[in-house]
């Protein structure tokens, strides 16, 4: 709706466009103003005018910068049904019998995706994952190499750099059988190849305990107060001298002191299993952290009477 100067009414009126022909049309006397007008808005997949709500998705498929075709190319679908149409058919066998030189990386695209989607992780790290892969790829060294485990480390690398760590065992329980020594060879390996490529250092992000540790909470069911108590006590270890130990270790760690101080006390081997940190490694952990406690926990959980009921190790 909009106002227009109509030549059979002589007066300004409201005229009404007809997004299905083009015309725009006099509310009055329904003299077509205009006709075949060109719709300079955004395409949507919704088009009935009566609808309110709006698809929020463009036509076609974004394009890809990481493919040499921009991944706009064609595809030929299959024909529905069991007796389809035979030349539909042929030419699907016959296009993908061709050559398609992007045919690997599609297919590794699309393993990050599926991993980085059973880890929960967002779209960025995705990207930044196929974009580490492309240029491991383009330098042709990779061949004869474990690809799962190539994969794998340039997830766990994505994640590194967009300040969003994962364990190795957490990338492994998704690595199509990678074991954490492929993985581990493997991003070794990456990393020699991008400094080689970039002339400089790889820069991966330093990881600390408060990384893991709201995770590691949550899939321990553990409430709010011990969450928080665990975060405050985590910050204040940082400042402890204890840095040959890792800060996944130290946080299953601390997760054990605080879910012994609380009423709802987890057994270790839960905390091994939810953190992936073998049980005496997070004993070890704990034996060191037990001389600083009154120092890292805060005092609103526990009180000085509490910290000595705690068992030695």
């Amino acid at each position: 709706m909009g106002d227009a100067f109509c030549s059979d009414c002589k007066k300004h009126t409201e005229v009404v466009f007809d997004h299905s022909a083009g015309d725009t049309v006099c509310s009055e006397c329904g003299l077509v103003l205009e006709s075949h007008s060109i719709d300079e808005t955004s395409e949507w997949r919704t088009f009935a005018n009566e609808s309110n709500d709006n698809d929020p998705v463009r036509v076609g498929g974004p394009t890809n910068p990481l493919l040499s075709d921009g991944g706009l190319s064609t595809v030929i679908s299959k024909p529905n049904g069991t007796t389809g149409d035979y030349l539909s058919s042929s030419l699907g066998r016959w296009q993908n019998r061709g050559s398609n030189p992007d045919r690997g990386l599609i297919q590794a695209f699309k393993t990050i995706a599926t991993m980085a989607d059973r880890l929960g992780l967002v779209s960025t790290i995705k990207d930044r994952a196929s974009e580490i892969y492309k240029k491991v790829e383009d330098q042709k060294s990779s061949r004869g190499r474990n690809q799962d485990a190539i994969l794998a480390a340039c997830l766990y690398i994505a994640c590194r750099q967009e300040d969003k760590p994962r364990t190795v065992k957490e990338i492994c329980s998704v690595a199509n059988g990678a074991s954490k020594k492929d993985i581990g060879r493997a991003k070794e390996y990456i990393v020699k190849q991008l400094e080689v490529e970039m002339g400089q250092a790889v820069g991966m992000g330093t990881i600390h305990a408060g990384d893991f540790l709201r995770r590691f909470c949550s899939n321990l069911g553990m409430n709010n107060q011990a969450m928080k108590a665990a975060q405050e006590a985590v910050q204040k270890s940082e400042e402890i001298d204890i840095r040959w130990r890792s800060p996944i270790s130290i946080a299953a760690a601390v997760i054990y002191i605080i879910t012994q101080l609380s009423e709802e006390k987890k057994p270790l081997r839960d905390i091994s299993l939810s953190t992936g940190v073998a049980e005496g490694t997070i004993r070890n952990a704990y034996k060191d952290l037990y001389p600083h406690i009154s120092k890292i926990i805060p005092n609103w959980y526990a009180k000085d009477e509490d910290l000595k009921n705690l068992c030695s190790p």
